[in-house]
């Protein structure tokens, strides 16, 4: 089928193309949404009357988006989820609790402006673009931890808290319990060589005794 896009459409074309899609993409999300027109003799000559007004309105959202977008730059949302030792969710974060996050932050948006492939089923810090105008996107940090402190030490040090202990933390401990041992050799060491120092002066002199 072909149409005529009212606005940009990611992958599709800008404003004004006329492109071919498959009907079923037309008629259920294009069509409905007010993104596109059938192109036909009508609606060419209806929107080529409209051009004008639609870019002037066009310009001025994404004007409104660019300016939202700033305001948004660096936000991280905390999502708080029940999950297995190696970092695996009991369910998921969709695109509907992200849209709800941002909005509980301050920044309107549907779930339809979130844009993911899947759903989230991991911990960590997953980066999720919000679009805003066709022309505008946001990236927002969805910080998916087991509590509202392991939020926080994953948006400080970037990494998933999880259950298992890292092999290199195994390895800085066993590091640090060699060194306490040692330092704590190193300060035995010159006390035994005192008394040992100690043991020979008395021997020197009880031999100097037997002398005399």
């Amino acid at each position: 089928m072909e149409i005529i896009l009212l606005e940009r459409v990611e992958k599709l074309g800008q404003m004004g193309d006329v492109v071919s899609v498959k009907p079923g993409y037309a008629r259920n999300f294009l069509l409905p949404q007010g993104k596109a027109l059938r192109a036909n003799k009508g609606n060419l000559e209806k929107f080529e009357t409209e051009k004008a007004q639609r870019e002037a309105d066009n310009l001025a959202r994404r004007s409104d988006a660019e300016t939202e977008s700033g305001k948004m730059e660096g936000l991280a949302v905390n999502m708080v989820r029940a999950a297995s030792e190696m970092g695996q969710l009991f369910g998921s974060v969709t695109s509907r609790d992200i849209a709800d996050a941002v909005t509980e932050a301050g920044f309107t948006i549907t779930r339809a402006q979130v844009v993911m492939e899947k759903s989230i089923k991991t911990l960590g810090l997953h980066d999720t673009r919000v679009r805003l105008h066709p022309e505008v996107t946001v990236t927002v940090t969805v910080n998916v931890a087991r509590s509202l402190d392991e939020a926080e030490t994953q948006l400080r040090t970037g990494v998933a808290v999880t259950g298992m202990i890292d092999d290199d933390d195994d390895v800085e401990e066993e590091v640090a319990v060699g060194a306490v041992a040692a330092e704590a050799a190193a300060e035995e060491a010159p006390a035994e060589e005192a008394d040992a120092d100690d043991a020979a002066e008395s021997g020197d002199d009880a031999t100097e005794d037997t002398d005399a």
